[in-house]
C-alpha cells in the first residue's frame, strides 16, 4: 500500500513540476493587455474584392487575433473592420485557421 501511494504521489508531483516549468517558459510577448472577444469581423484585401468574414478572438489597444476558415492567400497588409471601427492591420503570426495582426 505505501509503494502504491509513493507512485502516485510521484505521479502528481511530476504534473506539478511540468506545469511550473511550462509556466515559466512561456512568457506573454505582448506589451498591451488583450481582451477576450468573439466578434464577428470583416477584412478588406482590396476596393474591388469582397469582404472577407473572420471572428475576432481578442483584442487590445495595438492589435488582436483574428480566426478564419482559412488563412491560405490572405495579405500581409489589409483593412479590417472590428466592432464597427476599420483598420489597418500587418500581419505578425499566422497558422492555418488563425493570424495576429497589428493595427498601423
Amino acid at each position: 500500500m505505501l509503494v502504491k501511494t509513493v507512485h502516485i504521489f510521484i505521479f502528481y508531483l511530476r504534473i506539478i513540476v511540468t506545469q511550473d516549468a511550462v509556466n515559466v517558459m512561456v512568457k506573454e510577448a505582448r506589451a498591451k493587455y488583450r481582451k477576450r472577444i468573439l466578434k464577428t469581423a470583416q477584412i478588406i484585401v482590396g476596393e474591388n474584392a469582397p469582404k472577407l468574414e473572420c471572428a475576432a478572438c481578442d483584442i487590445s489597444d495595438t492589435g488582436a487575433h483574428l480566426c478564419f476558415s482559412t488563412t491560405y492567400g490572405l495579405p500581409n497588409h489589409f483593412q479590417a473592420i472590428i466592432d464597427g471601427k476599420q483598420r489597418s492591420c500587418r500581419s505578425i503570426w499566422r497558422n492555418y485557421t488563425e493570424m495576429g495582426v497589428i493595427f498601423e
